[in-house]
Formats: structure tokens, sequence, C-alpha cells
């Protein structure tokens, strides 16, 4: 048996708390066993066996890791990411990884000379409506798709003032929902022919961008990618068109919620959706459900440790997560120009 691999987990905040310290605990082949928190103990309350460092700096220069993952505010992963890869350490870092394709493009040629992996937390490949919609689409009953539309909605209306919502770099809706929704576009159609955006603050009182509606356009193919803090409604999460028939899909996958109901990842019906909640699939002559495959996250992190340990070949690559900051910067640009940016 190969030995689980010595994992630090590098900030333990909400994120941190609710998803990577279960599915690191959960995951055979990782150990969690340090974690980097300035001002307090509370993993060490949920975890007994970890070892508490004040900084990442510390955790290096004392600890044996094989792995370091990054879950601090976004405008601290690029010199975090550094440090750990300088010091010879594999990195995954929370998405979007950095706040610039530049500074990921740095970061990938730093980990290729150091023979480290890198990767982004793209744990939404693993949802199970995305899931469902891959096999959909591979399957061909649709046929050809010229419209695919993706929302990520809550309803929020009192501002938190966490960091996501201040004015720092890498905050706001479209670098954290956002960079889901694009890496998953990219995954099914790969990279648009132009990208149309509008980035809104809606809610009295944020510094950060709180809606946004994005258009990646491809030469037969509409994708729309949104999220809104006020949507109080029932619209689509998924909503396919092609031309043999219709796909739409409503509600979250149920992952999340059971991450903050304090189930564990791995257990007795983790990531199984209710019949009541399946997508339809509507053609000329007939509809019906689709069962939703069983989203599960722990897969990321499985991913991951057989990459490291050479079993496996990692599928969430670094170079992905620069196309995504670089549609997120072309997003940007459009807002600020009023115009589609051509790629």
């Amino acid at each position: 048996m190969t030995k689980p691999l010595k994992t630090g987990l590098v900030g333990f905040g909400k994120v941190a708390q609710t998803m990577h310290a279960p599915l690191i605990h959960q995951e055979p082949l990782l150990d969690l066993t340090a974690v980097v928190e300035r001002h307090h103990h509370k993993s060490k309350e949920k975890y007994p066996n970890v070892t508490v460092y004040k900084s990442l700096e510390a955790l290096l220069a004392e600890a044996e890791i094989d792995l370091i993952v990054i879950c601090t505010p976004n405008e601290h992963h690029f010199p975090q990411a550094k440090m750990a890869l300088e010091a010879g350490k594999h990195v995954v870092v929370d998405k979007p990884i950095t706040v610039s394709s530049s500074e990921a493009e740095a970061l990938v040629a730093l980990a290729k000379a150091q023979g480290k992996l890198l990767s982004a937390f793209q744990n939404r490949r693993w949802d199970g409506d995305f899931q469902t919609i891959v096999n959909l689409l591979e399957e061909g009953t649709l046929g050809r798709i010229v419209h695919f539309e993706s929302h990520f909605d809550r309803f929020r209306p009192e501002p938190n003032h966490n960091w996501r919502e201040k004015q720092v770099p890498g905050s706001g809706i479209l670098y954290d929902l956002g960079a889901h929704l694009i890496d998953q576009a990219l995954l099914l159609f790969g990279q648009p022919t132009w990208v149309y955006a509008e980035i809104l603050k809606q809610r009295k009182g944020v510094e950060a961008d709180d809606f946004f509606d994005l258009t990646l356009m491809y030469p037969e193919t509409k994708v729309r990618l949104s999220a809104s803090i006020l949507m109080n409604a029932p619209l689509p999460k998924f909503l396919v068109l092609g031309e043999k028939g219709s796909f739409s899909k409503y509600g979250l996958d149920v992952q999340e919620a059971a991450f903050k109901a304090g189930v564990l990842p791995g257990s007795d019906q983790w990531g199984v959706e209710s019949p009541s909640s399946y997508g339809n699939v509507y053609l000329a002559e007939e509809q019906y459900p689709i069962p939703t495959i069983n989203g599960n996250y722990l897969a990321y992190y499985e991913n991951i440790a057989e990459a490291i340990q050479g079993k496996a070949a990692l599928k969430v690559k670094p170079e992905e997560a620069i196309q995504v900051l670089k549609i997120i910067e072309a997003a940007q640009q459009s807002h600020a120009e009023g115009k589609r940016i051509y790629l």
C-alpha cells in the first residue's frame, strides 16, 4: 500500500472548513496533517491530529508535507503558490488559481521547472447535473447544440462584507462563481470566438460585482453564463437547445447543501439527487426525465493523489485555469468597453 500523501491546508475559512478539509480528510490517499491558521485553532478542534501553524513559511520550514492546498483570499494565491512550489511541494489552489492569467502562466512555468503538480480546485466538474449534461451531449440526444445556458443564482440581499464583496484583487461574483461556469463551458465547447459581458453591482453597499451576464460565442453555438445574488425565483440551472430537442434542469447540485449540513462526503446517499429534481428532455414526440448522475467531489482529490503517485493523468490541468482567467479578463474588458472581445 502506498502511504497517504501528507497534506497541508493553508487557510481555514468557510470554504476550507466546509469543503476542502472534509474532502481531504475523507480521501484515503491523503492525510491532513497541517493547517495554517493565523489567529485560531479551529482545525485542531475538528481534526485533533493536525499541527497548526501561524504562517505558510512556518509550515514549509517545519512540516514534512507532500501537498499544499491553498484556500486563502484570491489575492494571496500567487505568492503562496509560488512559495510552496519553490519549496518543492505539489500545489492545489482554490479556483480561479490566481487573479490574472499572467500570474497563472508564471505558476505553470514554475511547476514544470520544479517537476511538481499544480491544479485549480474545480470541484464543480463533478456536479451531478453537469456530469449528466456531459453524458447527454456525448450521446447526441439533442442533436447539434445551438444554445447552452447555465445559471448560478442565490438570494442574499444583505451584503456579508467578507473579502469577496470588498474592492480587493480577485473579489466579486465573476471570479467566484463565474470561474466555475466558464470552466464547465470550456470543457464542453472549447475556446469561443468572442466574449461579451455585463458585470454589475446590484445591491446597495457592495464594493465588488454581484451580477454578471456573459456570452461566449462559437461558430454554431451561443453559450450564456449568468449569476445573480438577487434571484429568488426559479430559473433553470441549465437550459440546452439542440436541433432534435431541449433539456432543462432546475436546482443546484446537492453536495454543497450536504457539506453545510455536516454530512461527510463519501457517505451513503452522498451526491444522490431526489427524482423530483431530475432534469427533463423535450423531444418532438416525447418528453421524459433524465436521472441525475451522482455528484462526487471526492473524485477531484482522488485524482490529485493518483496523479502525484503517477497512477493517473491529471484531470484539472493548470493550463485550463489560465484559459478561464483569459475569459474573465476578456469579460472585464468587454464590460469596460461595451463591445465584443475577439479571442
